[in-house]
């Protein structure tokens, strides 16, 4: 399982800044994608996002192409989402030969929601 950063674009903003300047060393999971709530990625699992997730675990497509003609998705907006779901880091795009593939990233999510205060948990199985 994987836990992933939750923290402001200030604070992120301010971590980079500080190990570029080799004021501290980058930390842990550095590399890792990072979010600024969990509520960006609620927002992001809408039903239909959850469909084309499905589709992408379940059915394999072999390119884009084919994973809009599965889900009847225009394929412009079929990268838009891909590239937005990659960036959370809930899909991984592999080039294959020419094509680019998604692949599934994650099985479940887990959220620790602290109500009181910003210091969200998401925890990727």
């Amino acid at each position: 399982m994987t836990d992933y950063k939750i923290q402001s674009m200030a604070d992120l903003e301010a971590e980079m800044r500080a190990a570029a300047r080799g004021e501290k060393a980058p930390p842990e999971g550095a590399a890792q994608p990072s979010v600024e709530s969990a509520d960006v990625l609620i927002r992001l699992l809408t039903p239909e996002n959850r469909d084309l997730l499905k589709t992408i675990r379940d059915e394999h497509p072999r390119s884009v192409a084919d994973l809009a003609r599965r889900t009847k998705r225009a394929e412009p907006n079929l990268l838009r989402t891909l590239a937005k779901l990659e960036a959370v880091g809930l899909v991984e795009m592999r080039l294959v030969g020419r094509r680019r593939v998604p692949f599934p990233r994650v099985g479940k999510l887990r959220f620790e929601i602290d109500p009181y205060s910003q210091n969200d948990r998401v925890e990727f199985a």
